[in-house]
């Protein structure tokens, strides 16, 4: 039932009943015309009362139809807020992704610039804004690194290249003296320090030239598919000789099938670098390791020592020129502090990662490659 009504004369009472009101009157608020009552049978309703010709009509209608509308209206317009708000996140994360592309586009590109790869830039449109200046700017600086990197370079390489006529001659002039003689003994031991520091010196040098070679991208590896189960077979044997003739054990493991893509000449003198450090770091009678895993096109070579091991953040370190750290942090002054410098070099070539960490649950260090 949508209405209730009845009409009354003030003067004669009740005229007329709706007949689903059932005899019951429609209450009535004195001095009101618009209320809500509560009706028997019905519940609270809406009532209007009018004066019409001397009559009193008053109409009710439930609330419960309103609150019914009232509910749909409140339920239409949240939904319509909601669509609405996600509309607008939508339209405004695609806006900004939209917006901020050149952004990000330069800074994947500036991540990606390193000291191996100085040549890339940033692309730039042809629209001069201010995002289209910041590129330009960027790729100025990155021609003067670029310039600086390649003069650096080119002095390492030419340096160490002038260096070596002069230190031939001078090892020449310090073996004859040698040679020719009589000499006093002490004589004889300064000459013959003097040419190992030279042999020191001159070994030096070839790492410098390496290094400078490597970083100019200008050593042509001879890429190959080698079986590393074979390719170990014949470097263990060596290896194994070079640490039993230094008082140490040496082990070795290999798992895994299949061939990797690698130059012989190069990846034998990483691991002999790996095997010449772990000698110098083991204790007498200790074990050096070398373990070799390939799996899903992996080849991951570890070489573990039993020495002293390295604090955490020297693990990086290591890989730097000229670096000779200990366990304590002081340098050693054994070696040039080259070698895994060539072997971070070498390994960058085939496209591998080198890396350091102490061995697990021991004393020791464990530096592995991947290619």
């Amino acid at each position: 039932m949508l209405f209730y009504i009845n009409v009354h004369n003030p003067k004669t009472n009740m005229l007329f009943y709706s007949t689903n009101l059932k005899g019951v009157p429609i209450p009535d608020v004195p001095g009101e015309h618009i209320y809500d009552a509560e009706l028997a049978g019905v519940g609270r309703v809406r009532v209007g009362e009018f004066i019409l010709g001397g009559l009193d009509v008053v109409i009710a209608t439930p609330s419960a139809q309103i609150d019914t509308v009232m509910q749909g209206y409140v339920e239409v317009c949240a939904a319509l807020l909601v669509a609405m708000l996600l509309a607008s996140l939508a339209i405004g994360y695609g806006l900004s992704r939209f917006a901020l592309r050149p952004i990000r586009l330069i800074s994947g590109t500036a991540l990606r610039i390193g000291s191996d790869n100085l040549s890339e830039r940033i692309p730039v449109s042809s629209v001069h804004d201010e995002v289209s200046d910041l590129a330009r700017l960027l790729n100025a600086m990155f021609d003067r690194l670029e310039l600086s990197f390649n003069q650096i370079r080119r002095f390492s390489a030419d340096a160490s290249h002038e260096l070596k006529t002069p230190l031939s001659l001078v090892r020449l002039h310090a073996e004859k003296l040698l040679f020719d003689g009589p000499l006093l003994p002490e004589q004889e031991d300064g000459l013959q320090i003097q040419l190992e520091e030279l042999a020191r010196l001159d070994k030096i040098i070839d790492q410098l030239l390496f290094l400078s070679r490597a970083e100019a991208n200008a050593i042509r590896l001879d890429l190959m598919a080698h079986n590393p189960a074979i390719f170990l077979r014949g470097f263990v044997q060596d290896a194994g000789a070079l640490v039993e003739h230094q008082g140490l054990h040496f082990e070795f493991s290999h798992q895994g099938s299949g061939k990797i893509r690698f130059d012989g000449k190069w990846i034998r003198q990483v691991l002999l670098n790996l095997i010449a450090n772990a000698i110098k770091v083991s204790p007498p009678q200790g074990t050096i390791t070398l373990s070799s895993v390939l799996a899903e096109g992996v080849w991951r070579v570890g070489v573990e020592d039993q020495g002293p091991g390295l604090a955490a953040n020297q693990c990086e370190q290591i890989f730097e020129r000229f670096v000779r750290l200990t366990a304590s942090g002081g340098r050693d002054d054994k070696g040039s502090g080259l070698g895994l410098s060539i072997c971070r070099s070498i390994v960058g070539l085939h496209g591998g990662r080198i890396f350091a960490q102490n061995a697990n649950g021991h004393s020791g260090l464990r530096v592995t490659f991947e290619i």
